[in-house]
C-alpha cells in the first residue's frame, strides 16, 4: 500500500519496515564496534552505500558502477574487519528473548558439561555452589557477585571454584547458557542440621535460594565430596553424577515446580543489599 510519492520514490508501508529494520541492525553493529578502529571502517562504508544509493538515484551510470564495484568488495571486507564485532552482534541476538523461542539448546548435553565440571572439581578437592535460574528473577543476588556473563563451560566453571582463585567462595548464577555471575551472596536457610548431620554454609546457602526462588541449586561439599541439590526447599543429598544429571534436565526441560517458591522475602532482600554493600566498599 502506498503511502506517499516523492519525485521518483514510491514509499510504501513496507519500505517504511525495511528502512526501521535495516537501522536497528546498523546501529546494533555500530554499538558493538564504537570505541574500536573498526568503527572509523564502518562509518566509511555507510559513506559509500549512501553515495551508491545518490548516485543510482540520480543517474549516474559510471559513479554507480564504481561505487557498486567498491560495495561489493566491501562484502567480503566486512567478514575480515569486522570478525570480532560481528561476533559480539551475533552473541547479542543470540541472547534476544524473542530468537530463545526459537533456539533450543542441548539438556543432556548443557547436564553433562556441568556435572562434568563438578566431578574434575571433586577431584580436585574444590567445593562449588552453582545456581541455575529457571523462572524466578533473582538479579538481587545476581548484584551482590562479580558480573561474568559470559557462555558456559567446563573449564571456566573449574577455574572459578579453584580453591586459590579470587573467586571461589560463594555462589555462581547461571541464567540459560550463561554464566551471570560469580562469588554472589546468597541466603542462609533458617535449617542448621538434617537428621543428625549439621549443614554447611553451601547446603544451607541452597536450602536458602531454592525456598525463595525458582531456581536450582547445585552443592559440592568440599569436606567430603559428595554432591547435593536443593529445589523448591528440599535437599538432595549424596547424590550420583548421573542423577545429578538426570535432575538437572528434568528441571530444565520441566515447568515450575509444584510449591512455587514465593519473591524474595524484606529480610533477605535487606541481606543481599548490605552484601552488595559490603561488596562495593
Amino acid at each position: 500500500m502506498e503511502i506517499f510519492h516523492f519525485g521518483f520514490l514510491t514509499v510504501t508501508w513496507m519500505d517504511i519496515i525495511d528502512i526501521l529494520l535495516v537501522t536497528f541492525l546498523f546501529y546494533r553493529l555500530y554499538m558493538a564496534m564504537r570505541g574500536t578502529i573498526a568503527a572509523q571502517i564502518f562509518l566509511g562504508l555507510l559513506i559509500v552505500i549512501a553515495g551508491s544509493f545518490v548516485a543510482r538515484a540520480a543517474d549516474f551510470k559510471a559513479l554507480s558502477w564504481l561505487l557498486k564495484t567498491l560495495t561489493d568488495i566491501w562484502v567480503i571486507a566486512l567478514v575480515v574487519l569486522f570478525q570480532p564485532e560481528l561476533r559480539r552482534l551475533l552473541l547479542f541476538l543470540g541472547r534476544n528473548p524473542v530468537i530463545k523461542l526459537f533456539i533450543r539448546f542441548d539438556v543432556n548435553e548443557y547436564a553433562d558439561l556441568i556435572v562434568s565440571a563438578l566431578e574434575e572439581m571433586k577431584q580436585r578437592g574444590d567445593g562449588a555452589l552453582i545456581i541455575i535460574i529457571r523462572t524466578t528473577d533473582i538479579k538481587l543476588f545476581v548484584d551482590t557477585g562479580l558480573p561474568i556473563r559470559a557462555l558456559i563451560s567446563k573449564e571456566l566453571l573449574v577455574s572459578i571454584f579453584n580453591r586459590k582463585g579470587p573467586l571461589h567462595d560463594g555462589a555462581v548464577i547461571i541464567k540459560d547458557r550463561y554464566i551471570e555471575a560469580a562469588r554472589c551472596t546468597l541466603p542462609l536457610s533458617t535449617i542448621e542440621r538434617l537428621g543428625p548431620k549439621l549443614l554447611g554454609t553451601r547446603h544451607r546457602a541452597a536450602l536458602g535460594i531454592s525456598e525463595q526462588a525458582d531456581v536450582l541449586a547445585l552443592v559440592l561439599s568440599e569436606e567430603t565430596g559428595q554432591f547435593a541439590l536443593a529445589q523448591a526447599g528440599r535437599l538432595a543429598q549424596n547424590l550420583s553424577g548421573e542423577e545429578m544429571k538426570a535432575r538437572i534436565a528434568k528441571a530444565i526441560t520441566g515447568v515450575a515446580t509444584a510449591k512455587r517458591p514465593g519473591q524474595p522475602t524484606k529480610e533477605s532482600r535487606d541481606y543481599a543489599l548490605e552484601a552488595r554493600e559490603a561488596f562495593d566498599r
